[in-house]
């Protein structure tokens, strides 16, 4: 049985963490007169005491390093716990909700799906919508932190590629996570920053302008609209499309490029990967929907495409329009774009581009193989020799992800919903993307209408995406409490 204490205490810590965050929406809701500041600091006061308690009564059992159960632990209970606490506004806000329906909220914001069960979102106090925004940039931030310190360390679906990159001194978690976290910060909120000033040039007003920055970078995709970007200036799809791809490169590449190296980023497999396959879909939609383009509506087809494309590649979940109505073909391409995601180190969700890509390698290595059998082929990735357990991982997490997402459509399906709606329920929540498919849950629908099973199904389903299925599954194991 792990020592259960350095755990305690790094939750405790982070969840103190959280509820200090609730000060800013808490002054913006002061600001507006609204009265509605006293909700947020019922909930820091309740979330602050709370997480110093906890760190507190696990402070005499702090160690430098972590073994490997208490990582799989820290890694997955951070992502519990927070969404607990995160869910108290909007519990005790004006939205009214259900604690179901709160958590819910929650985690699709720290796990940076974006789906929502809210509507009505322009009459709520901007304390509320701000929030939603907040935790989506920490999820996106601490996402970032877990894929270039724990993962690797982890062996997670062939995660373990990137463990040069993340600065390998493995049983010094904790110091490294720390170090990480403060050189990618700076870039984080430079982006968020900078993001948020072409928002605003764009022609969106301060407020909104700070929220979507808030869940661009974090490839989030909750707005402050229930249209989302339909009411948006044309401008600032264009504005969302750089910064959504911005958000879904690997972020170590920038710490390389702010230390004076652009070539890591610029010869990065990945990066070249997401680019080609964004620019690959993009024509191929813009073609197909050309017949029914109106003459000189060009231009607005391919923004509609490319931003409705960059979202659901990156895994933001952004809408302009109504993709369910471009026909078929258009539908199954979008709903399989989801499924590809953004670089591995970045805040992008889903599959990720870079299991693609070594699943060709192998596929390429395994006909050369059958062509020469004498010969020696090993497949590469950004011009290195892949091992057999990297391989095997990347395997791993395919058939995983393939039967994950079959039980979890099984399970939604024996809560009543119909077959469209499960299976893209299913896959929305373990890619952690946002919109699925069909009337109620697409781009032009929300989870509100859904029954409380299937929304507990589906929160657990975004926490074991985001934590590439793996970690959550290991921990599962009884084994895993043996050893």
């Amino acid at each position: 049985m792990p020592d259960l204490r350095p755990v305690g205490y790094v939750i405790g810590l982070l969840v103190t963490i959280l509820g200090a965050t609730m000060v800013v929406p808490l002054i913006v809701d002061l600001m507006e007169g609204t009265g509605h500041w006293t909700v947020f600091l019922e909930s820091m006061l309740i979330t602050v005491c709370f997480g110093v308690l906890i760190a507190t009564a696990c402070a005499n059992g702090v160690k430098e390093g972590l073994t490997i159960q208490q990582t799989f632990l820290v890694t997955t209970l951070v992502w519990v716990a927070l969404p607990v606490f995160g869910a108290l506004p909007l519990v005790l806000g004006e939205t009214d909700l259900r604690y179901v329906d709160a958590f819910f909220e929650a985690m699709s914001g720290l796990t940076t799906t974006g789906a929502t069960v809210l509507s009505g979102l322009e009459s709520l106090p901007k304390g509320l919508l701000l929030w939603r925004g907040i935790l989506q940039w920490l999820g996106g931030i601490g996402i970032v932190v877990v894929a270039m310190v724990f993962l690797p360390e982890l062996r997670v679906g062939g995660m373990q590629i990137f463990r040069a990159e993340a600065f390998d001194t493995f049983g010094k978690i904790l110091p490294r996570a720390a170090q990480i976290a403060s050189r990618i910060s700076v870039i984080y909120v430079s982006l968020t920053v900078i993001c948020a000033l072409a928002y605003s040039a764009a022609g969106l007003n301060a407020f909104d302008a700070v929220v979507h920055a808030l869940t661009t970078m974090s490839t989030g995709g909750l707005s402050n609209y229930d249209n989302s970007f339909a009411v948006l200036p044309p401008a600032a799809e264009y504005v969302a499309v750089v910064f959504m791809l911005l958000a879904a490169l690997p972020f170590t590449r920038y710490v390389q490029l702010v230390a004076g190296s652009a070539q890591p980023l610029l010869h990065d497999t990945q990066v070249r990967g997401v680019l080609m396959t964004l620019a690959t879909i993009v024509v191929v939609l813009t073609l197909w929907l050309m017949p029914d383009t109106r003459e000189g509506e060009f231009f607005e087809t391919f923004r509609r495409v490319l931003f409705n494309v960059t979202s659901l590649l990156t895994g933001t979940g952004y809408a302009s329009d109504n993709y369910m109505e471009w026909g078929n073909f258009p539908v199954m391409i979008m709903f399989f774009t989801g499924l590809i995601g953004g670089c591995a180190g970045s805040t992008a969700c889903s599959i990720k581009i870079f299991r693609y890509q070594l699943l060709i390698a192998s596929i390429r290595s395994q006909i050369q193989k059958i062509r020469s059998p004498h010969g020696i082929f090993t497949p590469r990735f950004q011009g290195r020799p892949v091992t057999q357990d990297v391989l095997t991982s990347v395997m791993s997490f395919f058939v995983f992800f393939i039967v994950s997402m079959g039980a979890v459509a099984w399970a939604l399906s024996f809560t009543g919903l119909d077959f469209i709606t499960s299976v893209s329920g299913a896959a929305t929540a373990l890619a952690n993307i946002g919109p699925g498919l069909g009337d109620e849950i697409g781009p032009a629908g929300n989870f509100g209408g859904l029954n409380d099973t299937a929304k507990w199904i589906l929160s657990g389903a975004m926490l074991v995406g985001r934590l590439e299925l793996m970690v959550v599954y290991t921990i599962l194991t009884v084994r895993f409490w043996r050893v």
